[in-house]
């Protein structure tokens, strides 16, 4: 005759828990640290991860590119209101278009790193962090012959691999203090340059688009059409505009 056994109460559950609890440590070490992407838990509690640096200065930074059919109509522009900026580029573009990434560079502009694509972090890849960011500053500096300094994972959405990666080789992450949602479809001069002022105080870094590579269509031109207002603004209340270099992020607080 045959006995079936039993299982206590609980106890398959207590098995099936036991044995998601690792994947789940590493789901946890891998996102917790995007919690940065909250503007106010940033600002306040990591400042120079926010990009807050000097009082008298506000940074400049445009995402996405580089791209040949706007970013040199940012150039221009930066040129006609003498202004410098920094210009997080993806990897894989400036492989596509090294010349303009060279032209960015000898119109006195700073360059960082982007990524190498505009991948989304959800799930954990570290090793492929390591190896696409790594990728991405030595093409940089192979490219420019200027080595980068910073880094801005895309979506500014900063995971334990990315973090790791940055450091690794030799980039300081940095995301922003206050952007324009320049990427949106209804985005326009007016709006982008209120949404900007809304949040920027000295020493806030600005976050800006110079490609509609991954946002919607022709939306650059709103960034574009903002800046003369946006950095009036910023001379009127007496700040500087400038790139990450002058920002005075070295500082220690």
């Amino acid at each position: 005759m045959s006995r079936r056994r039993t299982e206590a109460p609980g106890g398959r559950a207590g098995r099936v828990t036991a044995a998601l609890a690792p994947v789940a440590a590493v789901a946890a070490a891998h996102i917790v640290p995007a919690a940065t992407w909250l503007p106010r838990l940033r600002v306040r509690c990591f400042p120079r991860l926010a990009g807050t640096g000097r009082p008298d200065h506000v940074a400049l930074t445009f995402d996405d590119g580089p791209d040949p059919v706007s970013t040199p109509h940012f150039l221009d522009e930066l040129d006609r209101l003498s202004v410098r900026a920094t210009f997080f580029v993806l990897g894989e573009r400036v492989t596509r278009y090294p010349e303009l990434a060279r032209h960015i560079a000898r119109r006195g502009h700073e360059l960082a790193v982007h990524g190498w694509t505009h991948s989304r972090p959800w799930l954990p890849a570290p090793g492929r962090d390591l190896r696409e960011t790594a990728r991405a500053a030595d093409v940089l500096y192979g490219t420019t012959g200027c080595r980068p300094r910073w880094y801005r994972p895309p979506y500014g959405i900063l995971t334990s691999g990315r973090w790791t990666a940055a450091r690794r080789a030799g980039l300081r992450p940095v995301l922003w203090t206050a952007w324009g949602r320049d990427w949106t479809p209804g985005a326009t001069p007016a709006t982008v340059r209120t949404t900007v002022l809304a949040d920027l105080r000295g020493g806030g870094t600005v976050l800006l688009h110079d490609s509609d590579h991954v946002s919607s269509p022709g939306s650059w031109r709103a960034a574009l059409a903002a800046l003369p207002a946006l950095i009036g603004t910023c001379h009127d209340r007496g700040w500087t505009v400038g790139p990450l270099a002058e920002h005075g992020l070295d500082r220690r607080p």
